[in-house]
């Protein structure tokens, strides 16, 4: 087990190095200068001159490149060229009100997707798997942001339950933010779990029809023990994955929703970043989503490993 953990840790690890010069190289390849649209189109060469060597831009790529890695790993981006504010404190407070929805989120599509998939997959070929089959491919068809403008024309226009757009800035607390999270949240979980529901409707179908299944309910065992003692566990692993790669989406789907609600968390500081050049902060998220998205994925191998024997024992049978 250790040493499955020990391979995947090293994988994870090379993972993020090869993210991280990728995510230099395509933020240094943006058209344009940094200095020149800092300063503006009628700076002088020598004040364009000296600001480039104040951020360190006339300096070689790769020395800026370890220079960079140096500083993220630990904690320091640099500080913003916009607000001059260092970067690692700016994200992470915008990071922080996306994890609010996020949390909220997973909360809702993890749970609900997996129920309604073994719904679905014990009642194979009846209306609640048409009902369940039909709602989440419409949840799979149809963008998170066209998903938001329906919520708020329900539940901000048509019926004013929920805030349409959030007023408050990024320093807001989370007491003021909790209930302009529910639809963002809501808007990502309908999409989010209708790929979940898919795949733990068809693993349950597939355990369901095995041969260990069957030989449980021939020796008498309740089909509530049969499905949560054999054909859950098994049924989860490759849910597992589907759940890891959607949960780490969220740090890219929610800067769509975010800004359909004007909800100050990392997405929308993503866009605004983009749109004023504003480079160290670019590349902090950008790796921050790697890390993101390698975490998910490696917590979901340990968490397959964990309900799969198999994988602890390298494939032995006793």
């Amino acid at each position: 087990m250790l040493s499955f953990v020990a391979r995947r840790v090293g994988a994870a690890a090379g993972t993020l190095v090869l993210s991280s010069v990728i995510v230099f190289l395509a933020v240094q390849a943006l058209p344009g200068d940094v200095a020149t649209q800092i300063l503006g189109k009628d700076a002088t060469p020598d004040a364009v001159a000296a600001l480039r060597g104040k951020l360190g831009l006339d300096q070689p790529a790769w020395e800026r490149y370890a220079h960079w890695m140096r500083g993220a790993l630990h904690g320091d981006f640099g500080a913003s060229l916009v607000s001059s504010r260092p970067v690692g404190g700016e994200v992470a407070t915008y990071l922080g009100n996306s994890a609010l929805i996020a949390l909220v989120t997973v909360l809702f599509a993890v749970t609900g997707s997996i129920v309604l998939g073994i719904v679905a997959g014990l009642n194979r070929d009846r209306w609640p798997d048409h009902l369940i089959s039909t709602v989440s491919l419409v949840g799979m068809s149809v963008p998170e942001f066209v998903v938001a403008t329906v919520l708020v024309l329900c539940f901000s226009v048509a019926l004013p339950w929920f805030p349409a757009v959030v007023l408050y800035g990024p320093e807001a607390s989370a007491g003021r933010l909790l209930p302009a999270v529910w639809l963002p949240a809501l808007a990502l979980a309908v999409v989010m779990a209708a790929y979940i529901v898919r795949m733990a409707r068809t693993s349950v179908i597939d355990v369901m029809a095995s041969e260990y299944v069957t030989t449980a309910r021939l020796k008498g065992l309740s089909t509530w023990r049969v499905v949560t003692r054999h054909a859950l566990p098994s049924a989860l692993l490759p849910t597992l994955h589907v759940i890891a790669l959607n949960v780490a989406w969220l740090a890219g789907g929610v800067a769509v929703v975010e800004n359909v609600f004007n909800y100050p968390g990392i997405g929308k500081l993503m866009l605004s970043s983009v749109q004023n050049r504003d480079l160290p902060v670019i590349q902090a998220i950008a790796l921050i989503s790697a890390v993101i998205y390698v975490v998910c994925n490696l917590a979901a191998d340990v968490g397959a490993m964990a309900l799969n024997p198999k994988l602890r024992t390298g494939g032995r049978t006793r």
